[in-house]
């Protein structure tokens, strides 16, 4: 009887620290819905003077390096935006202002495909989720070129400054609530760092515990 008691009692003392472990146990942050995360988006201001324009683009290299520069433009950005041709700017000029940023890649290509060998993680999602080998022609494949081309000769996108990073305005990354808000195209919001800009350009930190899909 002594030892059915002790059994007992260790069992009633084991499943009491299994509920107390169980209870401190911190809560998974809820995913938003899309309507949550547009909303949840929308109060977050846009920091217009936080929005410098960038410096037209230089390319370097010959016309085997442009030409393969110019595909991968045009294939992010049909991927990314379709054949709007204002949203294709804005992916465009996102692209360039990375290959010129500390961090990342110094090919326009390099920008494009970075992390395309990992099923999570690369930058441009078409370029690990299988999209891109179903590709097939796309009737905007000569505009979104044309596009490429303006840009690598020089003209920039003004509306979207130097920003490095955006995402659909249905979804919240987990890093937005670190970056600053400076434009918003179509159903995409433009974001650049924080370091590096004055203080009074940097705008309201907002704090949420929300992790969605990846985004750029």
């Amino acid at each position: 009887m002594l030892l059915l008691f002790v059994v007992a009692a260790v069992a009633i003392a084991a499943g009491l620290l299994d509920s107390g472990s169980f209870k401190a146990r911190p809560k998974r942050p809820q995913a938003m819905t899309m309507a949550e995360a547009r909303t949840s988006n929308a109060g977050v201001p846009i920091v217009a003077r936080a929005r410098v324009s960038a410096a037209p683009y230089r390319f370097r290299g010959g016309p085997a390096e442009r030409a393969q520069a110019v595909d991968c433009l045009a294939t992010a950005a049909l991927y990314e935006v379709g054949d709007d041709p204002r949203g294709q700017r804005a992916v465009i000029q996102v692209i360039l202002n990375r290959s010129r940023t500390a961090g990342f890649p110094r090919t326009i290509c390099g920008v494009v495909y970075q992390g395309f060998e990992r099923t999570t993680g690369c930058q441009f999602s078409f370029t690990c989720d299988g999209s891109i080998r179903r590709r097939t022609r796309h009737y905007g494949w000569s505009a979104a070129r044309r596009v490429a081309k303006s840009a690598l000769a020089g003209r920039v996108f003004a509306d979207v400054g130097r920003a490095t990073h955006y995402h659909a305005d249905w979804m919240v990354p987990y890093w937005r609530d670190t970056m600053t808000k400076v434009a918003k195209v179509d159903t995409h919001l433009f974001y650049v760092r924080r370091r590096g800009l004055p203080e009074s350009a940097r705008g309201t930190p907002y704090v949420r515990n929300v992790v969605q899909r990846r985004s750029l």
